[in-house]
């Protein structure tokens, strides 16, 4: 049982339309319930659900993010992208930065670098996601992977104090295959020894449900979930922020 603040992140990805709006009452209720505790919540809704996401939060304390942004820092031709000042100017107040479906298809650390200056520029708070393949882990290289894209991710940026940094084992995702406690509180050690002085705040993702919360909430220097599939299920995401307080 936690007494502290922690933040769940609910990142809906390529998913949801305006009827999906309606699943939201029960979290609106919730949110305003005492049960909430010390929970914040955050929802990160397809760019074209944002307005309405607001809309519906207007009288609740959910914040609202993005799920990615361009790195330039001006308008331009960039046909389907949008940058960090206009996902500010939209109502976002987070953003997801370097996600490992987004890696995948060839984002690299030194864009995620530029994403992540632009973003704090913006003045959005980043979501900053690391982690390591299978194949990187079977290697033993994960203490390496996640140096470097600390290293570069992170590069020139002096305060840090706006950035969470998630780790998110790319395997990890959406098999429902998690780590054991042991490893994770390992992992979750080293990453904070990365950082000179107070260390950012530390989230895990990767098939994080109601089912295997209890194993997680353990870790004391976990300060916050990124959740995915089970985030789409309004019960299923209260569930976990209940499972974690109790």
């Amino acid at each position: 049982m936690t007494n502290k603040i922690m933040y769940f992140i609910a990142n809906w990805k390529m998913y949801g339309n305006l009827k999906s709006l309606n699943t939201l009452n029960k979290v609106i209720r919730f949110s305003k319930s005492k049960e909430i505790k010390k929970g914040r919540l955050i929802y990160c809704p397809p760019n074209t659900l944002i307005s309405s996401f607001l809309k519906k939060f207007e009288n609740c304390l959910i914040d609202i993010g993005g799920q990615n942004c361009h790195e330039s820092e001006d308008y331009g031709s960039h046909t389907g992208f949008v940058n960090s000042k206009m996902l500010k100017s939209s109502g976002a107040n987070y953003v997801i930065l370097g996600h490992s479906e987004n890696r995948q298809k060839g984002e690299t650390d030194k864009l995620i670098n530029l994403k992540i200056k632009s973003a704090i520029k913006a003045k959005l708070k980043v979501i900053f996601c690391i982690g390591e393949t299978l194949t990187e882990k079977k290697r033993k290289k994960t203490k390496s992977i996640l140096s470097k894209q600390i290293k570069i991710g992170l590069k020139q940026i002096k305060v840090k104090s706006d950035i969470f940094v998630a780790y998110e084992p790319v395997w990890s995702i959406g098999t429902g295959k998690i780590l054991k406690t042991s490893e994770l509180e390992q992992t979750v050690e080293f990453i904070k020894k990365k950082f000179k002085g107070k260390s950012p705040k530390i989230l895990y993702g990767g098939s994080v449900n109601p089912e295997n919360i209890r194993n997680f909430k353990k870790i004391t220097g976990i300060d916050g979930f990124l959740i995915g599939g089970a985030s789409q299920n309004s019960k299923k995401f209260i569930d976990i922020v209940k499972k974690t307080y109790n």
